[in-house]
């Protein structure tokens, strides 16, 4: 079934009770928020509805939320802040993971995903018991770079966690390789991967149980067709295409074309994430 073009947020107003929302690619790009944004996200709570942001980032919930609204957006506007790195982060701690040696793979110095954990980092894959996958840097290291640096812990059969599942990042120039990019290549090295974050289930469920609505009810909106409309499809939720992002050059063939790839159609398709759009005269 074709998706059906609304002209904003406020089209589906009625028709749910819960949104979650992407964070990249729908709210801001690698330059900063997305004209209308912001006013979007106060509108929809402003309307009664739970509002969950919805974030493969490797960074905790905390960090992502202080993040945004440095930006210019009301923390009053969203219910949670959920990332991949958030749920990464309780599953290490309840599974007791906090005497082993990490390999972070992160951005910019980052250590919040291992923050309180005990864990001792290393930067040397020869070292690790474990690695934990959360950003790239891929703007800034070509590909071999973390060949390098993840071949002797592929090797030696170490496991990894890849709390950003996304094989594409928006960095201040365009696009780069993203962390998923970097968590295939382990594969390929002979590693084994647990991948946390959309489309995969565990982030869905948490989100699900934080929602506290049926399923019907829940819509997902995103700019990636691999992982936010994936992910809101398998897990039974109506999902909106936002057609900035990573998509924002691509052609209706072509978002087509990736629609047959992945199996997977979204329900609404929105030119940008506004409460709506002023009809053109």
């Amino acid at each position: 079934m074709k998706p059906e073009t609304i002209n904003g947020m406020s089209a589906l107003s009625e028709r749910y009770d819960a949104f979650l929302v992407d964070q990249f690619g729908v709210l801001r790009s690698g330059r900063g928020p997305y004209p209308g944004a912001a006013e979007a996200l106060t509108a929809l709570k402003a309307a009664g509805k739970t509002v969950i942001i919805l974030s493969n980032s490797g960074k905790r919930a905390a960090e992502n939320s202080r993040r945004l609204a440095q930006l210019g957006f009301d923390p009053a506007s969203w219910d949670v802040f959920l990332t991949s790195g958030e749920v990464a982060w309780r599953m290490l701690a309840k599974e007791g993971a906090t005497s082993k040696t990490c390999l972070l793979i992160s951005r910019d110095g980052d250590t919040s995903a291992i923050d309180g954990l005990g864990l001792t980092q290393t930067d040397r894959g020869e070292d690790a018991e474990v690695i934990l996958l959360t950003a790239s840097e891929g703007d800034l290291y070509p590909l071999s770079h973390y060949e390098a640096l993840l071949a002797p812990a592929a090797r030696r059969g170490i496991p990894c966690l890849c709390t950003n599942p996304d094989k594409v990042m928006l960095t201040q120039d365009g696009t780069s390789f993203g962390a998923g990019r970097i968590a295939e290549l382990y594969e390929t090295l002979g590693g084994t991967v647990r991948w946390i974050g959309k489309p995969f289930p565990d982030m869905y469920a948490v989100a699900r149980e934080l929602a506290g609505v049926p399923d019907a009810r829940i819509c997902c909106v995103g700019d990636s067709i691999e992982h936010d409309i994936a992910g809101a499809a398998e897990a039974g939720f109506a999902s909106v295409l936002v057609t900035t992002g990573i998509l924002a050059q691509a052609t209706e063939a072509e978002r087509t074309q990736l629609f047959v790839e992945h199996g997977c159609t979204p329900d609404y398709i929105l030119p940008r994430f506004v409460w709506s759009l002023t009809p053109r005269k």
